[in-house]
């Protein structure tokens, strides 16, 4: 998940001082957040020896289900705080904002990759390539 909100935190960040559309702004902040997630998923599987294609369908299969949830429910937050996607970076709510809802999206977030490592899903696919 830590991936996933440094990608938010980007990409809302440089549409922010680029002065982009809200569209923009939350679409390149959801994209980035799914590749640095992803990424950092990668990242150990790679270490271990695995090829790139492979690693790529890991990624997929432990991440987007917890990615979906972060980038859901966080931009709701964001969108229903008033002010919120207009805000700048030297403004308080631009940060607040985006901690609050990623605060909030972390419990279903966690109650999903439960479910799913319990099951032999999403990050338990990945255990076995820690440590190499």
């Amino acid at each position: 998940m830590i991936g996933c909100a440094i990608g938010e935190i980007v990409g809302m960040a440089i549409a922010t001082v680029f002065g982009w559309p809200n569209g923009v702004q939350i679409f390149l902040a959801i994209l980035l957040a799914f590749l640095f997630g992803y990424a950092l998923t990668m990242r150990p599987v790679l270490g271990a020896g695995v090829p790139f294609r492979q690693a790529s369908g890991i990624a997929l299969a432990s991440d987007t289900v917890s990615i979906s949830i972060m980038e859901a429910v966080d931009n709701v937050f964001v969108l229903i705080v008033p002010g919120a996607l207009n805000a700048g970076l030297g403004d308080a709510k631009f940060w607040w904002s985006i901690v609050a809802g990623f605060a909030i999206a972390f419990a279903p977030a966690t109650v999903a990759n439960r479910w799913l490592i319990a099951r032999g899903k999403g990050h338990a696919v990945v255990h076995q390539y820690h440590g190499h």
